[in-house]
């Protein structure tokens, strides 16, 4: 008989994914939203909601009903595409940018603010202990729900309660009027700003991590599995709701009080300072380390256990290794010029991971043709490469002002069309079969 899981383990593994998701970046965006948005603020996390906790939630779901292979998904489209775009999905945001990331997200706002004279050596002895634990959770896989799942995150959500909490009952301002883009497109705002959040991505990554720590508390069928996968999603995607419309609701009562601020982080610092003065500050270094630290594991095992099945020669304790190694010495010597190739990247693929997603989900239910992929693939990717470029500062004005009259682009969504414009296209091509 097949066995089934406390519902304690079943909540555990919900913490232990909705800890994968949140990272700094998760943190940081909602406050600034809610502090544009204003009165706006029910639209513009409307918006935010359905790309930033809905897209992922549809990445874990459409991991979990294909058997949680990313290569599968992806050799839907081609061979080709399936040997190239899940390596560009891990490296990126592993090694080449999430995972250093973090390191140094805390070290600027879990650490800097506590040292008198801020110095590389605070930077390197900093990211030299984040690292040192992050290779220590990350070596034993098969701990990683006990450890993040079951204590790291129920302490981290418990800091996130008290700060929204205090900020409920005692906000240290009205809300004012919107701002910026959300003065006449709130839900378009927010729509960008959760997409932006890229964790549709992280999805195609931690929905696998989740579904291999299933298989080890010796669940075999794949029904189960599936099932548990989509339960530890819902926990997961229920919990950054909780997290994106407080801090939100916290950002957007907080203009008066600290004006307008460039980022989230200065927001989130400034508030937590009137909220709880003195240890304002430890609380706010206590969360973002927290988030920061669960997400490099989570990164560190994925993309571990990725790259172990792809070249085998290496094994996961020393991939392991490596990356930790990697993402040390890039968050010392070479973030800043990895940030500059990586955000490009992320914009370039990210339009790309959503219409696999969205075709690989519709194909649970309806055949969808390899022609489809293609054509709604190399849709997309003809806009969104293109944004890529811009965005790393290449532009070519003649074609910039010529998808303008794009629908949706000025929305950052100006993909959407030619990729559904090229699946139909798909669609018609003679000699498509659907995929089995």
């Amino acid at each position: 008989m097949e066995r089934k899981l406390p519902l304690i383990e079943i909540i555990a593994l919900g913490f232990f994914m909705f800890a994968l998701f949140l990272g700094a970046g998760n943190i940081i965006f909602p406050p600034l939203l809610g502090q544009q948005a204003g009165d706006s603020l029910f639209t513009a996390i409307v918006g935010f909601l359905v790309t930033g906790v809905g897209l992922p939630l549809l990445a874990v779901f459409t991991i979990a009903r294909s058997g949680g292979d990313l290569n599968d998904l992806s050799n839907r489209v081609h061979p080709t595409f399936a040997k190239v775009f899940p390596v560009i999905i891990y490296l990126t945001i592993g090694p080449f940018f999430g995972i250093p990331r973090t390191g140094t997200v805390t070290y600027e706002i879990g650490v800097a603010p506590f040292l008198s004279d801020e110095s590389n050596m605070g930077l390197f002895i900093s990211t030299f202990v984040f690292f040192l634990i992050t290779f220590w959770l990350a070596l034993n896989p098969a701990k990683l729900v006990d450890r993040v799942g079951k204590v790291l995150t129920p302490l981290l959500l418990l800091l996130i309660v008290v700060i929204s909490i205090r900020g409920f009952a005692a906000p240290i301002g009205s809300i004012e009027e919107a701002i910026g883009k959300y003065r006449d497109g709130a839900f378009f705002g927010g729509f960008v700003e959760g997409y932006l959040t890229m964790d549709a991505i992280a999805a195609l990554v931690f929905g696998v991590v989740v579904i291999n720590r299933v298989q080890e508390m010796g669940i075999k069928s794949e029904s189960i599995i599936r099932s548990y996968t989509i339960k530890a999603g819902i926990i997961a995607g229920l919990g950054l709701s909780f997290v994106y419309i407080s801090l939100s609701y916290i950002g957007a009562t907080s203009v008066k009080a600290i004006g307008v601020q460039e980022n989230g982080g200065a927001i989130l610092s400034s508030v937590t300072s009137l909220l709880f003065g003195p240890f304002g500050s430890i609380i706010l270094a206590l969360v973002i380390t927290g988030a920061c630290l669960t997400t490099s594991v989570g990164l560190v095992a994925a993309c571990s256990e990725y790259l172990s099945q792809r070249f085998t020669r290496l094994s996961y304790p020393v991939l392991v290794t490596i990356l930790c190694l990697f993402s040390f010495i890039m968050a010392n010597l070479g973030l800043s010029q990895l940030i500059s190739v990586s955000i490009p990247l992320l914009i370039s693929i990210y339009p790309i991971a959503i219409v696999l997603i969205l075709l690989s989900l519709l194909q649970s239910y309806i055949p969808v043709s390899r022609g489809v992929y293609i054509g709604a693939i190399i849709g997309a990717a003809l806009i969104s490469i293109y944004d890529g470029f811009t965005t790393a500062g290449i532009e070519i004005e003649s074609i910039s002002t010529a998808l303008t009259f794009i629908p949706l682009y000025s929305n950052g969504l100006g993909w959407l069309i030619p990729s559904i414009l090229g699946g139909l296209l798909g669609l018609l091509l003679k000699n498509t079969k659907p995929l089995s």
